[in-house]
């Protein structure tokens, strides 16, 4: 038997696990919450995540799209991005898959000779890896760049209202035609 058909043979028990491992990178309440909690609308972001981690797997078996597989693990990814994980830590859950399916599959990868299909779907994994840290950086970039539009326009408007900046368009309709102010 293939690790292919392995895979596919035990992906809920897989699935479990890695979502399980994946769970416990959150703190001890909200890991305690994603795992209790099932429904989707009360539990936002374990819905994602759990949807995600398993669309993600089912393209490691039935090779990537890699344009498929940015939207998935864009979902996950997005939700970590604003979440307080540091770049390493919000892209792991991908590597525990390797972890994963190593501990779960190991008496049949070592009795099957399935070393270098493993090597292959590891490499596959890094992949997805490097991939997953590209849209983290993209993430942070984008809030990077809100909050400073947010702080702009905050300052912007503190400095309106105490007279310290001039609005064109005020100035250009000043009725006695005095355009000069004190900055």
């Amino acid at each position: 038997m293939g690790l292919e058909n392995l895979l596919t043979h035990k992906r809920s028990t897989i699935l479990k696990k890695w979502s399980d491992v994946v769970i416990e990178t959150y703190p001890p309440e909200t890991a305690a919450f994603l795992k209790r909690q099932k429904d989707r609308f009360a539990n936002p972001v374990g819905s994602v995540v759990f949807q995600g981690l398993e669309d993600i797997f089912g393209e490691l078996l039935q090779g990537i799209d890699y344009e498929r597989v940015s939207a998935f693990l864009d979902n996950i990814i997005r939700i970590r991005a604003v979440q307080d994980f540091s770049p390493s830590h919000a892209i792991a859950f991908i590597f525990l898959l390797k972890k994963v399916i190593r501990e779960e599959l190991k008496k049949e990868i070592k009795e099957n000779g399935l070393s270098k299909e493993l090597l292959a779907l590891e490499s596959r994994i890094d992949e997805l890896a490097l991939l997953a840290f590209d849209i983290f950086m993209q993430c942070r970039e984008k809030i990077y760049e809100l909050k400073a539009m947010e702080l702009n326009n905050q300052t912007y408007s503190l400095l309106k209202k105490a007279k310290l900046i001039i609005d064109l368009e005020e100035q250009e309709s000043c009725p006695n035609g005095d355009n000069t102010k004190n900055l």
